[in-house]
This record gives C-alpha cells, structure tokens and sequence, in this order.
C-alpha cells in the first residue's frame, strides 16, 4: 500500500475556498508533487515539465536568436582603483 508524506505549506491559500494554511504538498503514487485541501478537499496535480519561453522576435533578434557579428568580443570593466583619503 502506497503512503504519501503529507507536508503542510505555510501561508497557502486554497485556490477553491480560500482557506489559509490549509494545503498539503505530497508525491502520489505516480510520482507527481499534488497539492490537496484539508479543509475542501480540493486537489491539484503539479506539470513535471517546464516550459522554456522562446526568445522575443525583436529588430536585435529577428529570428529569436541572438544575431553575433565576426570577431565581436565582449566588454571588460575594470574596477576602480581605491581612493586615497
């Protein structure tokens, strides 16, 4: 039999009823992190996969990709040497 870890979130409000301090954290048995209400019983399955956003298509980047000329090289800043008092 599969026993999930329940874990209280500090300061969580439940997106259905609105109660704080109510929402648990827990892996289910098919291994995704799930949020569930105590007070409602409202239950949330959380998306493994992350989405990565595509770069903007700007005048800089017309393909949404960083346009490089030949031979660019980038800036060095030098720190200031300190003051003499």
């Amino acid at each position: 039999m599969f026993k999930a870890q329940k874990r209280f979130i500090a300061g969580a409000v439940c997106p259905k009823c609105s109660e704080m301090d109510k929402l648990v954290m827990f892996i289910n048995e098919d291994g995704k992190q799930t949020r569930e209400c105590v007070a409602c019983g409202y239950v949330d399955v959380m998306k493994d996969e992350v989405e990565t956003p595509e770069e903007l298509k700007t005048r800089v980047t017309p393909e949404g990709k960083a346009v490089r000329d030949e031979g660019e090289q980038p800036i060095r800043i030098f720190e200031a040497p300190p003051q003499k008092h």
